[in-house]
């Protein structure tokens, strides 16, 4: 599978804890489940806690920023509403050749 194929977008998936972090530890197993499935279907590239541990960073890609938004929905940090999410989308103008 390539980086990037015909008609993907990336998206920065910014999460921001909303809930106290013994809310969000007790969701962590499941939403890293939640992560490895992105991964296993291709769409998340990278991801992580940001530091300080605030939330995270997810970078996806996918056709639309609607197919990101319903998978999101997914996530058990969005259903239990511990953290809130902002979704930008762009298109890669550049590639590291590494990624190539």
């Amino acid at each position: 599978m390539a980086f990037l194929e015909d008609g993907d977008h990336l998206f920065v998936i910014d999460l921001t804890y909303i809930a106290s972090l013994e809310m969000v530890d007790q969701l962590v197993p499941s939403h890293k489940a939640f992560v490895e499935r992105g991964y296993a279907s291709g769409l998340f590239l990278a991801s992580g806690a940001k530091v300080p541990r605030t939330g995270g960073v997810i970078i996806a890609r996918g056709r639309n920023l609607k197919d990101i938004e319903a998978l999101i929905t997914g996530d058990p940090f969005h259903m239990a509403r511990v953290a809130k999410y902002r979704i930008t989308e762009f298109e890669s103008g550049n590639i590291a050749d590494a990624l190539k």
